[in-house]
């Protein structure tokens, strides 16, 4: 793990794998809950962890270098969200080739997937979620469509997502959920975030 200045008030934490990206979002979310750093923003990405608003760069730097994180909370100690999901998304036919089995395997494989948030972006409430095996990764579409609507569930590369409002998307769509999955009036406003585990169960 490597650690960056980013502006005056932030710092960067390169990870080697994934798995150390959550092992170090969980820890420093714990040490800030304890009063150990200062940070206004902690905000996990595929390979990063980006601290933001952080009064002392240099001083936080040195002290992250000393600490360890403790190991990943076992899945089920980790807080879980249940997405009622209508298999019926126009591109199973394309998973399904891409995975060499039938759609009804498709939908079985997705339902019966222990996903994990990893980290939001793209737009609010959207959330990364691993779990699927790597050989089961697809491309997305050669072209974005325009407007995917709001509760759509999708693939794309080794992640699964569900679109919290209508927007354009590349991802391969599976399925649709009518989960409010962020509400600006909420707290947390997003329903899935970083550590959750989600069940795409059938609805």
């Amino acid at each position: 793990m490597r650690i960056r200045p980013v502006g005056r008030h932030a710092l960067l934490l390169d990870c080697d794998d994934p798995g150390q990206v959550e092992a170090w979002r969980a820890e420093l979310w714990r040490r800030r809950a304890a009063g150990e750093l200062t940070a206004v923003e902690i905000v996990p990405a595929a390979a990063t962890v980006l601290l933001d608003g952080v009064p002392d760069p240099a001083a936080l730097a040195a002290r992250i270098a000393g600490w360890t994180p403790r190991p990943v909370a076992t899945p089920a100690a980790a807080a879980q969200v249940e997405v009622p999901t209508r298999y019926d998304g126009e591109d199973l036919p394309v998973v399904a080739r891409h995975w060499g089995v039938t759609v009804p395997e498709v939908v079985r494989r997705l339902r019966e997937t222990a996903f994990r948030v990893a980290f939001c972006g793209f737009a609010p409430g959207f959330a990364y979620l691993t779990g699927l095996p790597s050989e089961w990764a697809v491309p997305r579409l050669p072209s974005p469509r325009t407007r995917v609507p709001a509760g759509s569930v999708a693939l794309a590369g080794p992640y699964a997502g569900i679109y919290p409002t209508a927007s354009p998307g590349g991802w391969l769509l599976v399925g649709r959920t009518e989960l409010t999955l962020f509400d600006v009036h909420a707290d947390p406003p997003a329903r899935l975030t970083p550590g959750t585990r989600v069940r795409l169960v059938a609805a």
